[in-house]
């Protein structure tokens, strides 16, 4: 197994995944710099998914919007070309997963909607900053992600269940952990549930619904947030005939600085 690479910034993270020379997860990669979640779908959808994102924005932030037919996302990034900068991509098709790619320049159309969305990510140097240990960063990993029993705040064709993540942490870290995250309300801000997952209509931890299993270990208590994967949801909701995602844990590295979220 090769060795990840060390990427300088965010600017030649993009051009390997651009390449085609890193495929892998963006966690733990440029250390300092936002991570986004992106959906890409047609024009006339638009207006709807981002009203159903702000509505929702406690799991769904929205940090930049393209204009339709345009692959950039200039207060983001320079040079940032949605198509080609992720490292994979999900492609569905009438609301279900049809295929995982690495470029959707073949797929881009000329009213095609570019949506960034806050991720979780983006909290993880201040909470390593505050002495936090972040056991899904240890092992490379983003951790489970799961579908909630609580029901989202539906626009037009889009709506559903909330996505949330959890992350197990130490017992005594917990309240630093949402004194941290609540600072950033721009990335999901403080955690949603602490503790058993069955109050947020969760089965068993140990079978996410994306992601990878990170079940807590003894003396960790598992701590949830929500997802931009909710915005998937919605987007799987309103069975559109093509949209396009970043594929789980291979997200957008912008330019913009996690400080710059911090709200408190």
């Amino acid at each position: 197994m090769g060795v990840d690479p060390v990427f300088a910034s965010p600017a030649a993270l993009r051009e390997a995944a651009r390449s085609g020379q890193f495929t892998a997860l963006t966690t733990g990669h440029v250390p300092g710099y936002v991570q986004a979640n992106l959906a890409v779908l047609p024009a006339e959808d638009a207006t709807d998914f981002i009203e159903f994102c702000r509505r929702n924005a406690r799991a769904c932030p929205v940090l930049g919007v393209s204009k339709p037919g345009d692959p950039s996302l200039p207060d983001l990034g320079a040079n940032i070309d949605v198509r080609t900068d992720l490292p994979s991509y999900w492609v569905y098709r009438n609301g279900r997963r049809a295929e995982t790619v690495g470029d959707i320049s073949g797929l881009w159309q000329d009213d095609h909607v570019a949506v960034a969305i806050g991720c979780w990510f983006s909290v993880e140097d201040a909470l390593q900053d505050a002495g936090v240990r972040l056991r899904h960063v240890e092992l490379g990993i983003q951790g489970g992600l799961f579908r909630t029993g609580q029901e989202t705040v539906a626009v037009g064709k889009f709506g559903g269940p909330m996505v949330a993540s959890m992350r197990p942490f130490a017992a005594e870290d917990v309240e630093t952990v949402a004194e941290v995250t609540g600072r950033f309300e721009r990335v999901h801000g403080a955690p949603i549930h602490v503790g058993a997952p069955d109050r947020l209509g969760i089965a068993d931890i140990s079978k996410p619904d994306f992601g990878e299993q990170l079940v807590p270990e003894d003396g960790e208590v598992p701590v949830y947030w929500g997802c931009g994967l909710t915005a998937l949801s919605a987007l799987e909701h309103a069975r559109l005939p093509l949209f396009i995602t970043h594929a789980a844990g291979a997200m957008l590295v912008t330019d913009l600085r996690n400080s710059e979220l911090e709200t408190g």
